[in-house]
C-alpha cells in the first residue's frame, strides 16, 4: 500500500477512528511512500506540538515510532514526469504519492479526501469510511 504522511501520523498519534483505521493500514505492512514522507510526517508532528494538540513527549514518541516503520522509500526522479503531468490538479507533493501508486498498481491510503476526489490521478484511493 502506498501511504501518505497523514496516515503515518494518525497511526502513531491519533487515538480516534481515523487513527484506528491508519493503524490497520500500517499493520498490514508492505508500505511504500515517497522519500519525503518522513520529513512531512515530522512537520505535522511539529505543528501538532506547537499548537498544543499533543505534548512534546507524545510527538517525540510518535516520531520515534515513525522511524521504526518498514517503509520502502521511493526517490523522486523516476516519477518526476508524472508528477509534472499532474500539476494542474494536485500539488507536486501529492502527485509524487499518486505517481508511485499508479506505477506500482497499489492504492494510495490517505486521510485527504480532497486528494482522493481530485481529477487527474488514475490510482485507486483508500480512505476511512
Amino acid at each position: 500500500m502506498v501511504v501518505d504522511a497523514s496516515v503515518l501520523v494518525a497511526a502513531t498519534i491519533d487515538s480516534g477512528r481515523d487513527g484506528a483505521w491508519a493503524e490497520d493500514v500500517v499493520a498490514a505492512g508492505a508500505l511504500v511512500a515517497p522519500h519525503l514522507v518522513l520529513v512531512e510526517a515530522a512537520n505535522v508532528l511539529r505543528r501538532l506540538e506547537r499548537s498544543k494538540a499533543t505534548t512534546r513527549v507524545e510527538a517525540t514518541a510518535a516520531l520515534h515510532d515513525l522511524l521504526r516503520l518498514d517503509i520502502d522509500l521511493a526517490p523522486f526522479e523516476p516519477f518526476a514526469e508524472r508528477v509534472w503531468q499532474l500539476r494542474g490538479s494536485v500539488s507536486s507533493y501529492d502527485a509524487w504519492y499518486v505517481a508511485i501508486a499508479e506505477a506500482v498498481g497499489l492504492p494510495l491510503a490517505t486521510l485527504d479526501r480532497r486528494l482522493a476526489r481530485a481529477t487527474g490521478p488514475t490510482c485507486r484511493f483508500r480512505c476511512p469510511e
